[in-house]
């Protein structure tokens, strides 16, 4: 399984920090925002890493990683020449992930606990085929893409609905199976111009091969400076606690 990560966009909403900066190397905690989707990689077993950004940034995040031998895993990167959606940018994961599954994460998306329960529940209940994706129960669901589900399954991903049916919004972490890439190719622009992942996850659904976890733990998406400074709180309490560190 390869993992992929991404990290490109302006990140407009924590103006004017990521004027100097990617959004995804501002702090939360005692470590950069990235680190954490690179450490729960690690935690499941997947050391083959992909970090997509765009143009601006790919050398900060080399002058960060390096080939990530220092942290025990190899990371590789590519750019995103616009910002046209998540699957515009898993586009450019293509060559290093075709064939195989994959763990795709979204740089800003930060859990209190690893996830390897995650990983572990898609090769043992899925044998890594098909999709999974993690749910979080949240009080404001008419912002996020909402799952309905039935059993195991996710019937229905429906993106910012005015009435939601559940209050699970699907959050930044991915597995998808090597039918992927044979998928990704049919999926054409949005209203608003962009390749969704909702897109790719609805192709799974109507296969009936999309399962779930619910997040254990607290879930931060770390995109505006109150949940920046909510998570930063959060996860400084976890690794002061713990001593741990990548």
């Amino acid at each position: 399984m390869k993992g992929i990560v991404l990290a490109g966009g302006i990140g407009s909403r924590l103006f004017p920090l990521t004027k100097a900066t990617n959004k995804t190397l501002l702090p939360i905690g005692r470590f950069p925002m990235i680190y954490y989707p690179i450490m729960n990689m690690k935690q499941c077993g997947i050391t083959e890493i992909m970090i997509v950004t765009n143009q601006l940034h790919i050398g900060d995040f080399a002058s960060v990683f390096g080939s990530g031998s220092e942290y025990g895993v190899h990371i590789v990167y590519a750019v995103q020449e616009k910002a046209l959606g998540i699957v515009d940018a898993l586009k450019e994961a293509r060559d290093f992930s075709y064939g195989d599954s994959m763990m795709l994460f979204l740089g800003d998306c930060i859990f209190e606990k690893p996830i390897h329960y995650f990983h572990t529940a898609y090769v043992q209940k899925q044998n890594g085929k098909g999709a999974r994706v993690l749910l979080y129960e949240v009080p404001d669901p008419e912002r996020f893409g909402v799952a309905t589900i039935e059993g195991d399954l996710i019937t229905e991903i429906e993106e910012k609905p005015k009435y939601p049916k559940s209050n699970f919004a699907v959050v930044g972490a991915y597995l998808y199976d090597q039918t992927a890439w044979d998928k990704i190719p049919h999926i054409t622009p949005s209203a608003r111009g962009e390749y969704e992942i909702t897109s790719l996850n609805n192709m799974y659904i109507q296969e009936r091969s999309m399962q779930y976890d619910v997040v254990q733990g607290k879930w931060f998406d770390a995109g505006t400076f109150q949940t920046l400074l909510d998570a930063g709180s959060v996860m400084m309490e976890v690794y002061d606690n713990s001593q741990k560190d990548l």
